[in-house]
């Protein structure tokens, strides 16, 4: 489950345990209410995570690195709407800065194809376009998603970017 499916469970339980304890609501209306909620939150959450892990055309690198923004070649990241480019990850990642706390970060690679030498995407403004001959494959780099078949085509790889302090912690 996502983290954000796991705060929806999290909250659900302990509304539950509040009826269960609290208001002496019926215990097996409120059990049924809580397995149809759980079912339907983990088949709505879990459909991305399976097609962002299922993906044949991408491996998995580790990736850990930390980005100093007191570093001039850092500074575009203290910018909103700006980003920049590093060469860790299959092809490189993009990092962008979406608030002064709030970072993305997606590797490079076109991830609806093997990596070769040209499935390096090409950047311009929030768009990451790969530049192979009879490729029209474009993304956002504010989502990773596909820009014209977002349910069809596989996201861009996506890692977590978390700033501490005076750095941003690139990682997976």
């Amino acid at each position: 489950m996502t983290g954000l499916c796991q705060q929806i469970y999290k909250k659900f339980t302990c509304f539950i345990f509040c009826c269960n304890f609290g208001l002496k609501f019926n215990i097996l209306k409120i059990n049924t209410l809580l397995i149809l909620l759980i079912s339907l939150v983990a088949l709505s959450c879990s459909k991305s995570d399976v097609k962002q892990s299922k993906n044949p055309y991408l491996t998995n690198p580790v990736v850990s690195m930390t980005l100093n923004l007191n570093l001039p070649e850092y500074n575009p990241l203290k910018f909103p709407g700006n980003h920049i480019i590093t060469s860790q990850g299959i092809k490189g990642i993009v990092v962008y800065c979406v608030s002064d706390d709030y970072y993305l970060a997606f590797d490079l690679t076109d991830p609806n194809h093997v990596p070769n030498s040209c499935s390096r995407m090409e950047i311009s403004g929030i768009i990451a376009t790969c530049p192979c001959p009879n490729e029209e494959n474009s993304y956002y780099i504010i989502s990773g998603q596909h820009t014209v078949e977002p349910d069809t085509k596989y996201p861009m790889q996506q890692y977590r970017a978390e700033r501490n302090g005076n750095s941003i912690v690139i990682s997976n």
